[in-house]
């Protein structure tokens, strides 16, 4: 099983309970096809670089699953199709990143 880390920016003219919608919808989707949720985290709305759908914000969402790469494709599908989805990216997690992340998350939760 190979790890991913998904980033993907939600318009902000939804509602923070559509928001938490889409992403429980996006989560059940990868569980529903094999993947298992390792970690997810809500970021929150911040200002863009630069204007996309000519929106200068939007809400960030962080997952981090397992699956075997197969998931992929149906995943990156699905947010394009999603008008509630302005970007989204996709990478595979190696042992460095893993580790850093994984240390990352232990030192906000002591601070």
């Amino acid at each position: 099983m190979n790890r991913y880390e998904t980033v993907f920016i939600l318009t902000p003219v939804l509602s923070e309970d559509q928001a938490k919608e889409a992403v429980k919808g996006y989560e059940s989707f990868i569980k529903k096809n094999g993947g298992k949720i390792k970690h997810s985290e809500y970021w929150g709305m911040k200002k863009l670089a630069y204007q996309i759908q000519k929106k200068s914000s939007g809400v960030y969402h962080l997952v981090e699953f397992e699956n075997n790469g197969e998931l992929i494709n149906k995943l990156e599908v699905e947010f394009r199709r999603d008008e509630r989805i302005m970007r989204f990216l996709t990478v595979k997690m190696d042992k460095h990143h893993i580790a850093f992340a994984e240390k990352t998350r232990k030192k906000a939760v002591e601070a």
